[in-house]
């Protein structure tokens, strides 16, 4: 039996004409039984499984609290005709929590499955579900700002399957051992964990690029070897990225993925520069760069074996030179062999600065080599090569250094050939790095996040650029670029305010279709009263403000005050800056570990110049040991040390947070105003929207007391306390409640656009 164990443990995909279905239900009986009822009245596991090819056998050990275990091959299941032909169900009793089940058709075994009482699970066409899939697939997208993220480095989560973990090649330069390689963390990872994100009531999470990668430290996966294809390095069987997103949906968690087309790798691309073939029999293989990396031929490098006898500055000179053309004199390539379809920005473009539109041109980073984004070749590939990650079911896209693209780009050939592929809810933000302490950097307008949110007034550039050569165009995104370098003459919009109290209908006719990280907001979150003080008053430069997505850290960059460590503010400050974050415009977002402010003061990214383990980027995955079943958002069952980890001040603080922006539409998808508002941090907000009968408004007060005048008369209620206040005068007055807490008072305006009390139970800090 152990050796049966061993072997189904190894066995990661079905061989099965059949589905599996695990449901977690009510009911009052005692003993494990099998049974054909599905509907119950106590937590409990119920197994369905259908198959067209004879009764299952379920065979299940490992259980807990108490031990129980059945002879292999187990037990026949029941035909249950309640849930359709062909399945059959088995019922554990309710005192079980957690159990080790395996099938067996026909003498043949499927996988092995842990599972707790808690989420409903079916499984058919090799997916997962959390509803039976005969009747149909209940998961919608919606409106991005009903969403808070959660944001995680996927190899540095948690460890799903050991057996896909394997070394970079620079892993032995930072000493990573091999208890930690760098790729260790992956999509069976997030799969078991899924429920841990739902626990903190994160309702979507962005993932770092998907796409096969090629470099010595590609762990994060911002170096493409192959947009078209999805690293091998992240997926398991039953586990591959298709299973992530269904996994994720039918959690009604969604997926955002980060992508590049800015830049490939250096090791070329497999359509813009096939230089290499991937070669390996297991993923281990991968380590080894001298065996997994073989030359192509005709790619106009030496053989494999002479080209590793070069030294390594040789080597990537050479692949650069292919690439990019180093030595080209102009703006386009003319050679026939080295960049000939001017697929890269070539070499012309090497003097970088990093405060002009220079920085659009040139490469960033060696292992960045920049694609020529005005070329309709490039952006037609990479438009139509992600289109298929939306058509799989991917809810959005981080667009990384959007900032390094020029905006005439992506309004003519990226953002809406982008946006065709998916619904009326896709989304898409850009990261426009922008450390700067105001909205306009270095008074560039063309470096400034707001920027990139607006569509272009004149319609001349679009006709220019069809008519024009490819360099001719490079030239004119030049002069697009100093046309509008001119703060004084930007555009502004109103559709991030309120019209005195009430929420009007945004005009999105200027709407680039990008929306944008709020980097001013990051970069001053040494403290909330600072971020708050330099966005307030620039928010008229986006075309929609309540767009932008807003965070105290990444893994890139903390706040200016200890900008290259993870953030160093303390307990009470990231309980402040996370009540800014939840209840003002914009869609909030965590990095990973911010909950327990972990790696907290560690230096966050060093390159393989020192352990992994010793930077922000470190895994997490042992803070997650345990079992945790979220039976929606921000409400769970947790043992072991996940349940310490969603216990500590810090998660309670984001998990009651959720609970309330959930509950509340105008901090999701509201306008605000600071007219009649006196107090720092202090703000209205009001969402309506006729057609659902959902009309929502909110005086928000964080730390500080707060009068709003002329708001309207009626009962409002406080999210945090309960405490009813009624006003007759037009004049709401809080008092002071002390850093790290806040009041959010709710007008009754009728129906469900009230609150009856407190949301969620008091918090070290919300009370």
């Amino acid at each position: 039996m152990k050796k049966l164990k061993k072997l189904s443990a190894l066995v990661l995909v079905f061989v099965l004409i059949a589905g599996i279905a695990v449901m977690n239900t009510v009911s009052a009986n005692a003993a494990a039984s099998k049974t054909a009822e599905t509907k119950a009245t106590a937590s409990q596991i119920i197994v369905h499984y259908k198959s067209t090819s004879g009764v299952p056998y379920i065979y299940y050990w490992n259980s807990l609290p108490q031990n129980i275990e059945v002879k292999y091959p187990g037990v026949a299941m029941t035909a249950d005709s309640n849930e359709g032909a062909n399945w059959y169900t088995y019922k554990f009793d309710s005192s079980i929590t957690k159990i080790n089940i395996m099938f067996i058709v026909n003498n043949v075994q499927s996988s092995e499955y842990s599972k707790t009482t808690g989420e409903s699970w079916f499984y058919t066409d090799s997916k997962w579900h959390t509803y039976n899939p005969d009747n149909g697939n209940k998961y919608t997208t919606s409106d991005m700002r009903t969403d808070s993220i959660y944001f995680v480095i996927t190899t540095r989560f948690y460890d799903g399957d050991t057996g896909n973990n394997v070394h970079c090649w620079d892993d032995s330069k930072a000493n990573n051992p091999d208890s930690d390689p760098a790729w260790r963390g992956d999509f069976q990872g997030l799969i078991d964990k899924l429920d841990y994100i739902k626990a903190l009531g994160f309702s979507a999470i962005w993932i770092t690029p998907v796409v096969t990668n090629a470099s010595g430290y590609d762990y994060h996966g911002y170096h493409a070897f192959d947009f078209s294809t999805v690293d091998a390095r992240y997926e398991s069987a039953g586990a591959t990225y298709q299973d992530l997103i269904d996994s994720a949906h039918q959690k009604n968690i969604k997926i955002i993925q980060d992508v590049v087309w800015n830049h490939t790798g250096n090791f070329g691309e497999a359509h813009f520069a096939p230089l290499f073939k991937k070669v390996y029999t297991k993923i281990q293989d991968l380590a080894t760069i001298e065996t997994s990396m073989q030359t192509l031929p005709n790619s106009g490098l030496p053989d494999t074996a002479t080209y590793y006898a070069q030294q390594p500055y040789t080597q990537y000179q050479q692949r650069l030179d292919l690439m990019k053309d180093l030595q080209a004199k102009d703006w386009v390539s003319t050679s026939t062999t080295n960049n000939p379809h001017n697929y890269y920005h070539n070499g012309y473009f090497a003097s970088l600065n990093w405060d002009d539109y220079t920085c659009k041109f040139c490469q960033i980073a060696g292992d960045c080599v920049d694609l020529n984004s005005e070329n309709p070749d490039v952006a037609n590939y990479l438009t139509s090569t992600y289109g298929k990650y939306v058509q799989m079911g991917v809810d959005a896209f981080r667009v990384d250094t959007t900032r390094h693209i020029m905006r005439l780009d992506l309004n003519l050939l990226y953002n809406k050939q982008m946006l065709s592929y998916g619904d009326s809810n896709f989304f898409m933000f850009g990261e426009v790095c922008c450390r700067y302490n105001s909205i306009w950097y270095r008074e560039h307008p063309g470096e400034s996040c707001p920027f990139y949110t607006w569509a272009e007034s004149d319609p001349s550039w679009a006709t220019k650029w069809k008519s024009q050569s490819l360099e001719d165009n490079m030239k004119m995104t030049v002069t697009h670029w100093n046309t509008y370098d001119n703060t004084s003459n930007q555009p502004t919009s109103t559709n991030a305010f309120l019209d005195g109290n009430n929420y009007h209908t945004p005009d999105y006719s200027k709407y680039s279709g990008m929306s944008v990280i709020d980097f001013p907001m990051h970069w001053n979150f040494d403290n909330a009263l600072e971020a708050w003080n330099t966005v307030k008053g620039c928010d008229q430069y986006y075309n929609d403000a309540t767009w932008n997505v807003t965070y105290v850290e990444s893994h890139d960059y903390s706040p200016q005050g200890s900008q290259y460590t993870r953030y160093t503010g303390g307990t009470l400050a990231w309980a402040e800056d996370l009540n800014l974050l939840f209840t003002f415009r914009g869609i909030p977002c965590l990095y990973y570990g911010g909950e327990i402010e972990f790696q907290k003061g560690v230096q966050m990214d060093v390159g393989p110049n020192a352990p992994i383990a010793q930077t922000g980027r470190a895994y997490f995955g042992d803070h997650l040991q345990g079992t945790v079943t979220a039976t929606d958002f921000s409400k769970f069952t947790a043992t072991g040390e996940v349940a310490n980890t969603l216990n500590a001040p810090l998660s309670k603080q984001i998990e009651r947070l959720n609970m309330i922006r959930r509950a509340i539409p105008a901090l999701q998808r509201g306008q605000y105003s600071l007219q009649g508002v006196t107090g720092d941090m202090c703000f209205k907000r009001r969402y309506t929207d006729a057609s659902t009968g959902v009309d929502s408004f909110a005086c928000v007060a964080i730390t500080n007391a707060a009068t709003f005048t002329s708001v309207p008369n009626g009962t409002y209620t406080d999210a945090i306390t309960g405490d009813v206040k009624v006003v007759t005068n037009g004049t709401l007055t809080i008092p002071a409640c002390g850093k790290g807490d806040m009041r959010i008072y709710v007008l009754d305006l009728g129906g469900t656009n009230k609150i009856t009390g407190a949301i969620g139970t008091a918090t070290d800090y919300l009370k």
